[in-house]
């Protein structure tokens, strides 16, 4: 039913103004777990509606003293109020009783609906919803006094105290409609997004009811309502129901199936759109078609279903009216997609051929110098000197993890002071010059393999081992320089072309067959193949060699300082995995939850440092030299360029030196792919020739002074962006934090 005058809405006539660009999301828009929503909504093209959070207030009290109280609010999940213990329950999935669907749809079928209300107030509001012939005046007016009640809330404030607001007994009506300070001052605004509406239910038993009373209004323009919702934000549905006493709490449970309703993005993108009652009936027919209906005597009513982890897609649940929208959108040159549904692969920006000679690298010089001085002043903020911290300790191990492999290796030629030096120089000049300086050098397992074949090369052999290693480098240099000069970048990793076969058994599983795979499969095929290079070059347990324990023919270790280490390792471990979920916990504030989260890492590690240095067990220590000077006695910082080799090795390193420059340009190139995909919401662009001609300049430093060299690592380099990440602070109750970019 509709009050005279009131337009018809047109659902069909509704999109003809509608931009292109603002079909962009639908009824899946509202928050969700994995963002899978949002996906869902770009895909449909439908327009975006402001995400809705539902309160039920509920009327108790009859017959002695009636009053509103809040019990229940939606974003995403439900809340109920615990009375007892003055605090809202953990955000849950809301269950319901089929027969108050039911009832509910019986009620809006014989009840008030009132689409698109010209109301501006909640007297307005509120006068127009018992505006019925069933009524008299006298029972109108007191309608009127008890919907224009202020309701009693339950406000969670900074102090330990719960506020409750409700109304004064010698104040009847509210007519302010200024938010109150307590609502303004409510934390859950923090949680909600800018431009988020409101929905009030309000239900109840009312004994000089002789019948029930139903209302589902929307207003045409969204009107902060003064108290009635704990938060003041503008309203856009009101809904009433009323009535005689029953037996059981139907009228509360039917306020529940509402907000439940409304909760619903497929409900709710129909009940914005509906024209007519029997729009809004047909969208609560699809809604039950839908329900999954749990058998009695197999599931406890009271139990609290915890929210999921990922939101499931809602493409089986679409409307007619998204259908006809996204093939609106089709039609006005929306990209299109392929058979799996996804769009189109675009090129990066940074990996367009420009056709000249160091043209991709002048560009990335250009791109970088825009976003200089904003480097060094977003780095000011505290979440990067945790990330620091972080990628300072996981880098030092690195290179005392490597440093002592390589020593091993070259019997001393390069040790844990050259890979600390090299380690130091390396990443400093790439981080200041290179173009993306979230990307870490360190020492990887293929190259140290290469510097373990290279000194067996050249003891077999008899050739001076560092000078060789120095024409090497300056030929992997001079190759890397050609890359670059070429822009090779583009047919590298991450271009359209890019990819690699793979040979996988078909639907037989007799024969074989060479299938192509996309740029990023291949990337994470090869990354994987790199980790496990990485993993195969670890040491096996270390002898025991002090403590004046004697050593047996065959490696041992000693028990006690093998279980203390090991007790060591799981306790840094645990202790840093509880801090890390300390951010989504209930203890301590928000400001003191993200700080032990930030620094967790470093935190547990010093936990680790301070129980061994009070026990004062014989735990392994790095024994770092007293001097700085090269761990190969005899040895200046500045390496020979032929030492005791022949002329003419210097022109036969070419060929090891092409295997070595193939390898970095694929290490460098996949880090530097995965690094900038464009889920991770880089702003500043990604700079391949630059990074690539960086490394070039870093091998040829590091050759000449005999240090390791060093190639972009994948794992720091993620765990580095992990720890920059930015998470969205607006999340409904129960929802994780959506993931924003890197910081």
């Amino acid at each position: 039913m509709k009050l005279p005058g009131q337009e018809e809405f047109d659902v069909s006539s509704a999109y003809e103004n509608v931009p292109t660009g603002e079909l962009v999301s639908g009824p899946g828009s509202g928050p969700s777990s994995d963002g899978s929503s949002d996906t869902d909504s770009r895909e449909l093209g439908v327009p975006k509606d402001p995400l809705l959070f539902i309160q039920l207030n509920e009327l108790l009290g009859w017959p002695e003293a009636l009053k509103w109280r809040e019990t229940g609010r939606w974003v995403l999940f439900e809340e109920k109020l615990e009375v007892g213990a003055g605090r809202w329950s953990a955000p849950h999935v809301p269950t319901l009783a089929l027969p108050s669907l039911q009832q509910l749809r019986s009620l809006l079928a014989e009840g008030l609906v009132l689409l698109d209300c010209p109301a501006q107030s909640l007297l307005e509001l509120v006068e127009q919803v018992t505006r019925l012939e069933s009524l008299s005046l006298e029972l109108r007016g007191q309608l009127q006094s008890l919907l224009l009640q202020r309701p009693q809330h339950l406000i969670q404030t900074t102090s330990t105290r719960p506020c409750w607001r409700s109304a004064d007994p010698r104040q009847a009506f509210h007519d302010e409609e200024a938010p109150l300070k307590e609502q303004c001052q409510n934390p859950l605004r923090q949680k909600l997004p800018p431009g988020a509406e409101a929905g009030a239910v309000l239900a109840g038993e009312l004994g000089f009811l002789a019948q029930p009373l139903g209302a589902f209004v929307r207003l045409q323009d969204p009107v902060v309502l003064g108290s009635l919702i704990e938060v003041p934000l503008p309203s856009r549905f009101f809904c009433l129901f009323l009535g005689p006493p029953t037996l059981g709490r139907s009228y509360h449970e039917m306020g529940r199936a509402v907000a439940i309703l409304l909760s619903d993005p497929q409900f709710q993108w129909s009940a914005r759109r509906a024209s007519n009652l029997h729009d809004l009936l047909a969208a609560l027919d699809a809604f039950l078609e839908d329900v999954i209906v749990l058998p009695p005597h197999r599931w406890d009513p009271t139990a609290r279903m915890p929210p999921p982890k990922c939101l499931p897609s809602q493409h089986k649940r679409l409307p007619s009216q998204m259908r006809e929208v996204k093939d609106l959108s089709a039609r006005r040159g929306a990209p299109a997609e392929d058979k799996h549904g996804h769009p189109p692969h675009a090129p990066s920006p940074e990996l367009r051929r420009t056709g000249r000679l160091f043209g991709g690298l002048v560009q990335d010089v250009r791109r970088k110098a825009s976003w200089y001085p904003s480097d060094f002043l977003d780095a000011l903020h505290p979440q990067c000197f945790s990330a620091v911290l972080y990628i300072y300790l996981a880098t030092i191990t690195n290179a005392i993890t490597f440093g002592g492999l390589l020593g091993e290796a070259t019997d001393g030629a390069q040790g844990v002071l050259e890979s600390f030096l090299g380690t130091a120089v390396a990443g400093a000049a790439f981080c200041l010059m290179a173009g993306q300086p979230l990307t870490i050098l360190s020492s990887t397992g293929p190259v140290l393999v290469f510097e373990r074949l290279l000194f067996s090369f050249s003891r077999d052999y008899s050739l001076d081992y560092l000078p060789f290693r120095l024409w090497v480098g300056i030929w992997v240099a001079t190759f890397c320089l050609v890359l670059v000069a070429t822009e090779a970048s583009v047919l590298g990793p991450g271009s359209p072309a890019y990819g690699c076969f793979c040979q996988y058994p078909d639907s037989g599983g007799n024969e074989s067959q060479w299938i192509r795979t996309k740029p990023k499969d291949s990337d994470d095929i090869i990354s994987m193949d790199l980790g496990l290079v990485n993993a195969s070059l670890l040491p096996p347990p270390e002898c025991a060699r002090r403590g004046g324990r004697p050593r047996g023919p065959g490696c041992h270790t000693v028990p006690d300082i093998a279980l203390f280490s090991l007790l060591l390792f799981l306790t840094s471990f645990l202790f840093a995995m509880a801090l890390k979920h300390v951010k989504t916990s209930r203890f301590f504030p928000s400001m003191m939850r993200k700080v032990l989260s930030d620094f967790s890492s470093v935190l547990a590690i010093l936990l680790g440092c301070g129980l061994d240095a009070f026990l004062g067990l014989a735990t392994p220590k790095l024994m770092v030299p007293r001097e700085f000077k090269p761990t190969l006695p005899g040895r200046g910082w500045l390496v020979s360029p032929f030492g005791a080799n022949p002329w003419w090795l210097s022109v036969a390193a070419a060929l090891p030196a092409l295997l070595l420059s193939i390898l970095i340009f694929m290490d460098q190139q996949i880090t530097a792919v995965i690094l900038n995909r464009i889920e991770y919401r880089l702003r500043k662009g990604a700079g391949f020739h630059l990074d690539l001609f960086c490394v070039a300049m870093l091998m040829l430093l590091t050759s000449v002074l005999g240090l390791p060299w060093y190639v972009s690592t994948t794992v720091i380099s993620l765990a580095h962006m992990d720890s920059l990440r930015r998470e969205s602070r607006a999340c409904a109750p129960g929802e994780a934090p959506s993931f924003l970019g890197i910081r």
